[in-house]
């Protein structure tokens, strides 16, 4: 697990993935989206989480300031051991990037073991993101 704190107000992790130069207000607004399908607000983010080869991304990074939440980042072999718990693996993405998902790995792999999936990979033009949350029985 990362070095995340976790408490009953921020037991969640926004996962996001992006092509390079995607505007932050798209980035923003597919957040607002995994949000509002969440059911949460932004105050019950604990962190953002993609893969490392975004760790500059000014969209990543602009999305985490917004949140006022650290941003975590993964190599594509730590996000690949996340393969089994995805809701929507891809060739493609692995193809691309080392690993069979972005957003869904990125938002497990921040929690760690005790990571639930509860918004599946959400998409926009340019980016994609999910949301994970700590186990209910962890507080």
């Amino acid at each position: 697990m990362s070095d995340i704190s976790f408490d009953r107000a921020r037991r969640y992790v926004l996962g996001l993935g992006c092509e390079r130069g995607t505007p932050s207000a798209e980035v923003l607004a597919l957040a607002g989206e995994a949000l509002r399908a969440a059911g949460i607000g932004g105050a019950e983010l604990a962190a953002i989480a993609s893969i490392d080869s975004r760790g500059q991304e000014a969209a990543i990074v602009d999305i985490a300031a917004h949140f006022s939440v650290p941003a975590v980042f993964f190599d594509a072999p730590r996000l690949e051991e996340e393969t089994p718990r995805l809701k929507n693996p891809s060739a493609i993405v692995f193809a691309r990037v080392g690993c069979h998902g972005v957003a869904e790995s990125a938002a497990l792999a921040a929690i760690g073991a005790d990571a639930e999936l509860v918004i599946g990979k959400m998409k926009s033009a340019h980016a994609t993101a999910a949301i994970a949350r700590i186990g209910l029985q962890k507080a």
